[in-house]
């Protein structure tokens, strides 16, 4: 066991302030009232921002966390308002806990003329009247701007006419799928308030983000400028890498060896910071987690001072409005000193003076780790910041390249307003809200918007006149219509005594996170699932606290529906395209702690389809080799039928441990599902989140709900569903792989909350949606540096060209002319499965370094044959219907991913595949076959011929 998990300790150094005088333009009653909250004279970046804005610029400005944005957008909005004008602006947050602390905010200043409300889904009824007929500043979520406001904007006739601001804050959780939905939500926005005669200016707040100008452009469809000279004073922050040590006395799937879970990690510090009295978050990276993590310290704590107990809870979605609110009060009034959240806080309640943040796993993005980070210390005293990795080849990576997390410039959000996923509904919305005219189609993107136009013609639901596109259809499609992602109507968890409702679950989440038999947490309580009814939207629940845990099981499908890019380079082609991916949650396995598996019962549940994008590469059974030279020089051929373990030279191929066969083998396909949760969606996010998966969680609005765009959504694609159908892909089942006999079923684990680990009392959950790549030369090249030697170790050091297999006696995997010819992998073929297997599962978890993503956005297969390519092929997929983005950046970063990919294989200490470079936690196929140096074989022969054949398609790069 490690004596000392802290891999590395990073200072980073305090910042004085900046000071600017308060502009002359702003209002002397507004000014007063910042002087009256103690705020005596502004930061230079908040006055360039809030001057900007005055003048009629539209800005964003993009500075750390704790810099005073809302000052930035809050002066000249407060100034038009102070005036007595009949001015009015809307503000837009991601969250609803945001925009409740931006209400309190501007509310506390209690400046004269300002009349500032809430209109989201907890604001009663009774008073949503009074907010359109008088509030002046209106504080709202893009859930309910889309479904409560503009799709009823006649009745908010007088708010629009006079539209001065809008504020969009935060606005660098926009990006995916979800960001997509906002910029098109935004252009609608601008078109009724120019219907009413306002063109109001937009101010948009984000966290420091690459090219924040030309993101916030794309976001709004206007020209903006940006403010990113951060002026605020920061204090010192130490910023620890962690480690969870190994477990000498369990093991995990395959007999690899298991660290201790970061959930269970992050448990133990936080009750260590509680003890110390220090206020900490812990950011977890499920709800699941959330709640395991706070019962974890409780437990600890209880048995220190059975009153610091009390001190701890979990906060997440998911939770009734009125929990929510108790437990914001209770963080604000420092009544709790440790809180166990999902990604809710990491934007939200303003919470001053934490001393410490721990983030239980790599969040997704750059951008998510420092918003978290900078949790802590928010008053600019020190802060303590510890990273817990997960058993994830991503999380171990970045705790051994602490530049790669530390020195890194931030990520680009990128999101893709022409996915026809996203157009088609949200044209179809904007056309019955107002007429489309012909000079408004380039807001809207062009001649994509016209072909889903057309399509929505063919469809009856709107009609094309000389004037333009109008709509024809009954019923309105705002409802229909979901922003975030989510699936359809949110899945109501009930307690079936009681009739007590406990939450909510995005119903794409809802086949695994709340199936027959499934165990739901909720408040530190366990339930276990009766009855899922996904007609009626409810999950019948009953109170019970097992000792076990369940890990969903799918069957998987994949087709390649277009190729829309492609390179060949010497026997290797990479691809970037269009794919169907079809899913059935099949069944359900019973786990102890412990990771023993209790028993496995199957499930009926409907089948779902996926349309969405792939980067995939192939690569010819010449480069595999067809046959394998063992250490003695013999050249042996592996037996007919047989799979060699992983590890084995081919003189000791044998049967497998679960009886499979090459010949099996050659002809199957592996699928990982690809899934957004809604915790990390954002749907809830009621995201994660199937979401975003990395954006911020928030409850869904109007209703409560954040539908998916079921009927109008796919209008684009000319299809026309019927409410509570999905999209039926119905791709070719069979592609030649026998399902019930592969060695690789194509069973996928849902796995709701990650079965690693939950294996061992943590969990794991999607998060992040959106996508950016990292150019070839924003990363240093990797792979050229000899890994260390270590005990055990089957990989050979980096650059020989091959690996070893085998500490126990195995031959040599191709290093030069010894093990294969120039150039190729040297696998005989019952290898070959397990290596594109374990390559695949590596791959899925380095790509988050190149993307905007978490490896729950995303997916993979790896098949030694696929019907489509007719070679051995590896594919990452997307988890959004039309592509996210992921793939985009996959295939242009193809060198630099792969190899990340190989040195996080190569890098890891364990003999023959583990969760921190090439087990997967959502492998429904048990982690089987794996082959840890075939996998890097592969990866040797395929950045080989890239790196000498690929320059022309700009894969030759480091």
């Amino acid at each position: 066991m490690n004596e000392n998990p802290v891999t590395h300790v990073a200072e980073l150094p305090a910042r004085a302030a900046g000071f600017a005088a308060w502009p002359e333009w702003a209002a002397p009653s507004v000014v007063s009232a910042f002087a009256g909250s103690g705020l005596e004279t502004p930061w230079k970046h908040q006055v360039e921002a809030a001057s900007l804005a005055h003048a009629g610029s539209h800005v964003v400005v993009s500075t750390g966390t704790a810099s005073g944005k809302s000052l930035a957008y809050q002066l000249p909005v407060l100034s038009a308002l102070a005036t007595g004008s009949a001015a009015t602006a809307l503000y837009l947050s991601p969250t609803k806990a945001l925009g409740a602390d931006q209400l309190r905010s501007v509310s506390s200043l209690d400046v004269p003329e300002v009349r500032a409300a809430s209109y989201d889904g907890d604001t009663p009824m009774t008073e949503r009247d009074w907010v359109r007929a008088h509030a002046n500043w209106v504080f709202t979520n893009p859930d309910m701007l889309h479904r409560g406001i503009l799709s009823s904007h006649s009745r908010w006739t007088r708010f629009f006419k006079n539209l001065a601001y809008v504020v969009v804050d935060e606005c660098h959780s926009y990006r995916g799928v979800f960001g997509s939905h906002v910029a098109l939500l935004l252009r609608r926005l601008r078109r009724v308030a120019a219907h009413y005669g306002a063109s109001p200016v937009f101010v948009l707040a984000s966290a420091t983000t690459a090219s924040p100008a030309e993101f916030a452009s794309r976001l709004t469809g206007l020209p903006c400028a940006a403010v990113t000279e951060d002026a605020s004073p920061r204090g010192a922050r130490t910023v620890a890498l962690w480690e969870p040590p190994l477990l000498d006395e369990l093991t995990g799937e395959n007999g690899a060896p298991v660290r201790r879970s970061a959930g269970v990690e992050t448990a133990r510090i936080l009750t260590d910071l509680v003890v110390e009295g220090a206020r900490s978050l812990a950011f977890v990276r499920s709800r699941r987690g959330a709640e395991l993590t706070a019962l974890g310290a409780r437990r600890l704590l209880s048995e220190v001072d059975p009153a610091l107990a009390e001190t701890v809870a979990a906060y997440r979605s998911g939770f009734l409005p009125e929990e929510r609110r108790a437990l914001e009060a209770a963080l604000l009034s420092g009544r709790l000193l440790g809180v166990a959240t999902t990604n809710a806080l990491e934007l939200g309640v303003d919470i001053a003076g934490l001393d410490a943040v721990v983030l239980a796993g790599y969040p997704g993005t750059l951008a998510s780790f420092w918003q978290q980070a900078g949790r802590a210390g928010r008053s600019g005293d020190e802060a303590l910041v510890v990273f817990v990795a997960r058993d994830d080849p991503l999380d171990t990576y970045l705790v051994h390249h602490p530049a790669a997390l530390l020195e890194r410039p931030v990520e680009t959000a990128v999101l893709d307003p022409t996915n026809p996923y996203v157009l088609g509904p949200q044209l179809a919305c904007a056309v019955a809200e107002l007429p489309l005219t012909e000079p408004e189609l380039p807001m809207f993107g062009g001649a994509a918007a016209r072909a889903v136009l057309a399509d929505l013609a063919e469809e009856k639901l709107l009609r094309r006149r000389s004037s333009g596109w109008y709509w024809t259809a009954r019923d309105r499609p705002h409802a229909e219509v979901g922003i975030r992602g989510s699936g359809g109507d949110q899945i109501a968890v009930v307690e079936a005594d009681s009739g007590r409702m406990l939450g909510t679950v995005d119903p794409g989440s809802a086949c695994y996170a709340v199936h027959p038999g499934a165990v739901y947490l909720h408040q530190g309580s366990s339930y276990v699932v009766d009855e899922l009814d996904l007609e009626t939207g409810l999950a019948l629940v009953h109170a019970e606290d097992p000792d076990w845990h369940t890990s969903p099981r799918e069957v998987v499908d994949i087709s390649v529906l277009s190729t829309q890019e492609q390179c060949t380079h010497g026997g290797v082609t990479v691809s970037l395209g269009e794919v169907a991916v079809t899913s059935q949650v099949v069944g359900y396995l019973r786990r102890r702690p412990s990771g023993e598996v209790l028993d496995h019962t199957p499930l009926d549940l409907p089948e779902q389809s996926l349309h969405t994008r792939a980067v995939w590469y192939t690569v010819t059974s010449d480069l595999l080799g067809p046959s394998y030279r063992v250490g003695t020089g013999v050249v042996g051929t592996a037996r007919p039928g047989a799979v060699a373990p992983a590890g084995a030279g081919a003189g000791d191929a044998a049967v497998g441990t679960a009886g499979k066969t090459a010949s099996d083998a050659a002809a199957s396909a592996r699928v990982e599902r690809a899934r957004v949760e809604p915790e990390a969606s954002a749907a809830d996010h009621s995201a994660s989140t199937p979401a975003t998966r990395g954006q911020e969680e928030c409850e869904p609005d109007e209703a409560g709900i954040a539908a998916s765009g079921a009927h109008v959504p796919n209008a684009g694609r000319g299809s026309r569903m019927e409410p509570g159908q999905t999209e039926q892909v119905s791709p070719e089942v069979d592609k030649g792989r026998p399902v019930q006999e592969s060695p690789a079923v194509q069973v996928a684990s849902a796995g709701t909350e990650g079965a690693r680990d939950e294996a061992v009392g943590a969990t794991i959950a999607p998060t992040g949606t959106g996508g950016a790549r990292i150019e070839a030369d924003d990363l240093e090249p990797v792979g050229i540096e000899a890994a260390p030697e270590t005990a055990g170790s089957t990989v050979a050091p980096v650059g020989t060209g091959g690996a070893r297999v085998g500490a126990e006696g195995g031959a040599p995997v191709g290093t030069g002319g010894a093990g294969r010819a120039p150039g190729g992998a040297g696998l005989v073929p019952a290898r070959v499965p397990g290596a594109l297997h374990a390559a695949e599962h590596a791959a899925i978890g380095l790509l988050p370094l190149f993307a905007t993503c978490d490896r729950w956005d995303i997916g993979g297969v790896s098949t030694a044959w696929h019907e489509d390519t007719g070679e051995a092929t590896v594919f990452v997929h997307d988890g959004h219907p039309g592509g996210a983005g992921f793939a985009d950046r996959g295939y242009a970063a193809i060198v630099p991913w792969l190899a990340a990919t190989r040195e996080a294989i190569v890098s890891c200490e364990c003999p023959t595949g583990c969760p921190s470079c090439v087990q997967s936690p959502k492998c429904g196929n048990g982690n089987e076959p794996l082959d840890k140096a075939g996998a890097v074989a592969v990866l040797d022969t395929v950045l080989g011929a890239l790196r000498q054949h690929g320059e022309r398609c700009g894969h030759g790069g480091a």
